[in-house]
Protein backbone atom coordinates (compact mmCIF):
# COMPACT_ATOMS: atom_id res chain seq x y z
CA UNK A 1 0.00 0.00 0.00
CA UNK A 2 1.26 3.48 -0.86
CA UNK A 3 0.76 5.99 1.94
CA UNK A 4 1.09 9.77 1.88
CA UNK A 5 1.64 12.46 4.52
CA UNK A 6 0.24 15.77 3.29
CA UNK A 7 1.89 18.97 4.44
CA UNK A 8 0.12 22.33 4.61
CA UNK A 9 0.66 25.89 5.79
CA UNK A 10 -2.89 26.46 6.97
CA UNK A 11 -4.49 29.90 7.25
CA UNK A 12 -7.26 31.54 9.33
CA UNK A 13 -9.68 30.91 6.41
CA UNK A 14 -11.40 27.51 6.56
CA UNK A 15 -12.55 27.56 2.92
CA UNK A 16 -9.04 28.28 1.64
CA UNK A 17 -7.68 25.46 3.75
CA UNK A 18 -10.28 23.00 2.48
CA UNK A 19 -9.44 23.96 -1.10
CA UNK A 20 -5.74 23.32 -0.45
CA UNK A 21 -6.51 20.00 1.24
CA UNK A 22 -8.69 18.96 -1.71
CA UNK A 23 -5.88 19.70 -4.14
CA UNK A 24 -3.28 17.78 -2.12
CA UNK A 25 -5.58 14.79 -1.60
CA UNK A 26 -6.19 14.66 -5.35
CA UNK A 27 -2.44 14.78 -6.02
CA UNK A 28 -1.82 11.94 -3.57
CA UNK A 29 -4.61 9.88 -5.13
CA UNK A 30 -3.23 10.44 -8.63
CA UNK A 31 0.19 9.29 -7.39
CA UNK A 32 -1.37 6.04 -6.16
CA UNK A 33 -1.72 6.66 -2.43
CA UNK A 34 -4.27 4.44 -0.69
CA UNK A 35 -3.89 5.89 2.84
CA UNK A 36 -3.56 9.68 3.10
CA UNK A 37 -3.08 11.80 6.23
CA UNK A 38 -3.65 15.56 6.61
CA UNK A 39 -1.85 17.57 9.33
CA UNK A 40 -3.14 18.71 12.68
CA UNK A 41 -5.31 21.83 12.42
CA UNK A 42 -5.39 21.44 8.61
CA UNK A 43 -8.75 23.27 8.58
CA UNK A 44 -7.73 26.33 10.64
CA UNK A 45 -4.67 28.05 12.01
CA UNK A 46 -6.46 30.97 13.62
CA UNK A 47 -5.23 34.31 14.85
CA UNK A 48 -6.05 33.16 18.41
CA UNK A 49 -6.29 29.74 20.03
CA UNK A 50 -9.97 30.19 20.75
CA UNK A 51 -10.81 30.85 17.07
CA UNK A 52 -11.34 27.10 16.76
CA UNK A 53 -14.35 27.38 19.08
CA UNK A 54 -16.26 29.30 16.40
CA UNK A 55 -15.90 26.51 13.81
CA UNK A 56 -16.34 23.56 16.17
CA UNK A 57 -18.68 20.91 14.82
CA UNK A 58 -21.02 18.37 16.34
CA UNK A 59 -19.70 14.83 16.34
CA UNK A 60 -20.56 13.26 13.00
CA UNK A 61 -21.80 16.32 11.12
CA UNK A 62 -20.58 19.65 9.84
CA UNK A 63 -19.02 21.16 6.72
CA UNK A 64 -15.47 20.04 7.53
CA UNK A 65 -16.53 16.47 8.25
CA UNK A 66 -18.71 16.38 5.12
CA UNK A 67 -15.75 17.63 3.08
CA UNK A 68 -13.50 14.88 4.42
CA UNK A 69 -16.10 12.16 3.88
CA UNK A 70 -16.67 13.38 0.34
CA UNK A 71 -12.95 13.50 -0.47
CA UNK A 72 -12.40 9.95 0.81
CA UNK A 73 -15.31 8.66 -1.29
CA UNK A 74 -14.42 10.67 -4.40
CA UNK A 75 -10.89 9.28 -4.50
CA UNK A 76 -11.66 5.87 -3.01
CA UNK A 77 -9.01 6.02 -0.29
CA UNK A 78 -8.53 5.93 3.47
CA UNK A 79 -8.36 9.52 4.71
CA UNK A 80 -6.98 10.54 8.11
CA UNK A 81 -8.47 14.01 8.48
CA UNK A 82 -5.62 15.56 10.45
CA UNK A 83 -7.54 17.14 13.30
CA UNK A 84 -10.64 19.29 13.52
CA UNK A 85 -12.43 20.83 16.51
CA UNK A 86 -15.41 18.82 17.75
CA UNK A 87 -17.56 20.24 20.53
CA UNK A 88 -16.67 19.02 24.01
CA UNK A 89 -18.79 18.34 27.06
CA UNK A 90 -16.99 21.16 28.89
CA UNK A 91 -18.42 24.61 28.01
CA UNK A 92 -15.97 26.80 26.10
CA UNK A 93 -13.78 23.88 25.06
CA UNK A 94 -13.43 21.50 22.12
CA UNK A 95 -11.85 18.13 21.43
CA UNK A 96 -8.92 18.08 19.01
CA UNK A 97 -10.28 15.14 17.04
CA UNK A 98 -8.48 12.98 14.50
CA UNK A 99 -11.17 11.26 12.42
CA UNK A 100 -10.77 8.70 9.64
CA UNK A 101 -12.98 7.98 6.65
CA UNK A 102 -12.92 4.88 4.48
CA UNK A 103 -13.07 4.62 0.67
CA UNK A 104 -16.87 4.48 0.85
CA UNK A 105 -17.02 7.84 2.64
CA UNK A 106 -18.05 6.33 5.99
CA UNK A 107 -16.26 7.34 9.16
CA UNK A 108 -14.34 4.43 10.65
CA UNK A 109 -12.51 5.99 13.62
CA UNK A 110 -12.27 9.01 15.89
CA UNK A 111 -9.35 9.67 18.21
CA UNK A 112 -9.29 12.68 20.56
CA UNK A 113 -5.82 14.00 21.38
CA UNK A 114 -4.90 12.78 24.85
CA UNK A 115 -1.81 14.83 25.69
CA UNK A 116 -2.22 18.62 25.55
CA UNK A 117 0.80 20.75 24.67
CA UNK A 118 2.15 23.48 26.94
CA UNK A 119 5.40 25.35 26.34
CA UNK A 120 7.03 28.57 27.50
CA UNK A 121 10.61 29.55 26.80
CA UNK A 122 10.15 33.23 27.61
CA UNK A 123 9.60 34.16 23.94
CA UNK A 124 6.95 31.67 22.87
CA UNK A 125 4.10 30.43 25.03
CA UNK A 126 1.35 27.91 24.29
CA UNK A 127 -1.18 26.15 26.47
CA UNK A 128 -3.66 23.96 24.61
CA UNK A 129 -5.54 23.22 27.80
CA UNK A 130 -7.10 26.69 27.72
CA UNK A 131 -9.44 25.67 24.89
CA UNK A 132 -9.02 21.91 24.51
CA UNK A 133 -10.54 19.07 26.49
CA UNK A 134 -8.26 16.04 26.54
CA UNK A 135 -9.27 12.65 25.23
CA UNK A 136 -8.58 9.46 27.16
CA UNK A 137 -8.79 6.47 24.79
CA UNK A 138 -6.20 5.07 22.32
CA UNK A 139 -7.69 4.25 18.91
CA UNK A 140 -6.62 2.05 16.00
CA UNK A 141 -8.49 0.96 12.88
CA UNK A 142 -8.15 -1.57 10.05
CA UNK A 143 -7.43 -0.43 6.48
CA UNK A 144 -6.98 -2.98 3.70
CA UNK A 145 -5.63 -5.54 6.17
CA UNK A 146 -3.33 -3.11 7.97
CA UNK A 147 -3.75 -2.11 11.60
CA UNK A 148 -3.28 1.66 11.86
CA UNK A 149 -2.80 3.49 15.18
CA UNK A 150 -3.73 7.14 15.69
CA UNK A 151 -1.94 9.85 17.63
CA UNK A 152 -1.58 13.64 17.42
CA UNK A 153 1.47 15.91 17.69
CA UNK A 154 2.40 16.21 21.40
CA UNK A 155 1.38 12.56 21.91
CA UNK A 156 4.67 11.77 20.21
CA UNK A 157 6.50 12.47 23.49
CA UNK A 158 4.59 9.75 25.37
CA UNK A 159 5.79 6.29 24.27
CA UNK A 160 3.33 4.57 26.60
CA UNK A 161 0.49 5.57 24.25
CA UNK A 162 2.18 3.77 21.36
CA UNK A 163 2.80 0.70 23.48
CA UNK A 164 -0.94 0.58 24.15
CA UNK A 165 -1.55 0.86 20.40
CA UNK A 166 0.76 -2.13 19.85
CA UNK A 167 -1.63 -4.53 21.58
CA UNK A 168 -2.01 -6.15 19.06
CA UNK A 169 0.85 -4.67 16.99
CA UNK A 170 0.14 -1.94 14.47
CA UNK A 171 1.56 -1.89 10.96
CA UNK A 172 1.39 1.91 10.69
CA UNK A 173 1.37 4.68 13.30
CA UNK A 174 -0.05 8.02 12.09
CA UNK A 175 1.04 11.35 13.61
CA UNK A 176 -0.68 14.49 12.30
CA UNK A 177 1.09 17.45 13.87
CA UNK A 178 1.71 21.18 14.04
CA UNK A 179 5.08 21.18 15.82
CA UNK A 180 6.51 24.62 16.55
CA UNK A 181 9.72 25.34 14.68
CA UNK A 182 11.61 25.56 17.99
CA UNK A 183 10.59 22.15 19.32
CA UNK A 184 10.49 20.55 15.88
CA UNK A 185 14.07 21.49 15.09
CA UNK A 186 15.19 19.85 18.31
CA UNK A 187 12.98 16.78 18.60
CA UNK A 188 10.60 16.03 15.68
CA UNK A 189 12.65 13.58 13.61
CA UNK A 190 14.31 12.15 16.72
CA UNK A 191 10.97 11.23 18.27
CA UNK A 192 9.41 9.95 15.05
CA UNK A 193 12.29 7.62 14.36
CA UNK A 194 12.29 6.42 17.97
CA UNK A 195 8.60 5.52 17.76
CA UNK A 196 9.22 3.63 14.51
CA UNK A 197 12.23 1.74 15.89
CA UNK A 198 10.78 0.77 19.26
CA UNK A 199 7.48 -0.38 17.73
CA UNK A 200 9.02 -1.85 14.57
CA UNK A 201 6.42 -0.39 12.26
CA UNK A 202 5.96 2.38 9.72
CA UNK A 203 5.35 5.92 10.97
CA UNK A 204 3.35 8.31 8.78
CA UNK A 205 3.78 11.89 10.04
CA UNK A 206 1.86 14.74 8.39
CA UNK A 207 2.84 18.22 9.53
CA UNK A 208 2.14 21.89 9.22
CA UNK A 209 5.24 23.41 7.65
CA UNK A 210 5.99 27.09 7.21
CA UNK A 211 5.24 30.65 8.28
CA UNK A 212 1.51 31.07 8.89
CA UNK A 213 -0.54 34.23 8.45
CA UNK A 214 -0.99 34.41 12.22
CA UNK A 215 2.80 34.76 12.60
CA UNK A 216 3.36 31.26 13.92
CA UNK A 217 6.09 29.18 12.30
CA UNK A 218 5.71 25.41 12.18
CA UNK A 219 8.49 22.95 11.49
CA UNK A 220 7.19 20.83 8.62
CA UNK A 221 9.35 17.82 7.66
CA UNK A 222 6.41 15.51 7.03
CA UNK A 223 7.84 12.01 6.84
CA UNK A 224 7.36 8.34 6.17
CA UNK A 225 9.71 6.22 8.32
CA UNK A 226 10.29 2.47 8.04
CA UNK A 227 10.45 -0.05 10.93
CA UNK A 228 14.25 0.21 11.11
CA UNK A 229 14.06 3.99 11.52
CA UNK A 230 15.04 4.92 7.96
CA UNK A 231 13.38 8.02 6.53
CA UNK A 232 11.77 6.86 3.28
CA UNK A 233 10.33 10.23 2.24
CA UNK A 234 10.25 13.79 3.57
CA UNK A 235 8.62 17.10 2.69
CA UNK A 236 10.84 19.69 4.33
CA UNK A 237 8.93 22.96 4.05
CA UNK A 238 5.79 24.36 2.47
CA UNK A 239 2.87 22.54 0.89
CA UNK A 240 3.47 19.09 -0.57
CA UNK A 241 3.56 15.45 0.39
CA UNK A 242 5.86 12.67 1.54
CA UNK A 243 4.87 9.33 0.04
CA UNK A 244 6.24 5.81 0.30
CA UNK A 245 5.06 2.21 0.28
CA UNK A 246 4.29 0.04 3.28
CA UNK A 247 6.51 -3.02 2.80
CA UNK A 248 5.26 -5.81 5.06
CA UNK A 249 8.15 -8.04 4.02
CA UNK A 250 10.52 -5.43 5.43
CA UNK A 251 8.49 -5.18 8.63
CA UNK A 252 8.54 -8.94 9.08
CA UNK A 253 12.28 -9.09 8.47
CA UNK A 254 12.97 -6.42 11.09
CA UNK A 255 10.77 -8.16 13.66
CA UNK A 256 12.35 -11.54 12.94
CA UNK A 257 15.97 -10.35 13.05
CA UNK A 258 15.49 -8.29 16.22
CA UNK A 259 12.37 -9.60 18.02
CA UNK A 260 12.21 -6.74 20.50
CA UNK A 261 8.43 -6.78 20.68
CA UNK A 262 8.54 -10.41 21.81
CA UNK A 263 11.25 -9.56 24.39
CA UNK A 264 9.14 -7.04 26.31
CA UNK A 265 8.83 -7.72 30.03
CA UNK A 266 6.75 -4.75 31.23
Amino acid sequence: MKIAALQMVSTPDVNRNLATAARLIAQASTAGARLVALPEYFCLMGQRDDDKLAIAEADGDGPIQRFLAGAAKQHGLWLVGGTLPIRASTPGKVRNACCVWGPDGQRVARYDKIHLFAFNNGREAYDEGRVLEAGDTPVAFAADGLRVGLSVCYDLRFPELYRRLMQPPCDVLVVPAAFTHTTGQAHWELLLRARAVENQCVVLASAQGGLHENGRRTFGHSMVIDPWGAVLASQVDGEGMAMAEVDLTRRDAVRAQLPALAHRRL
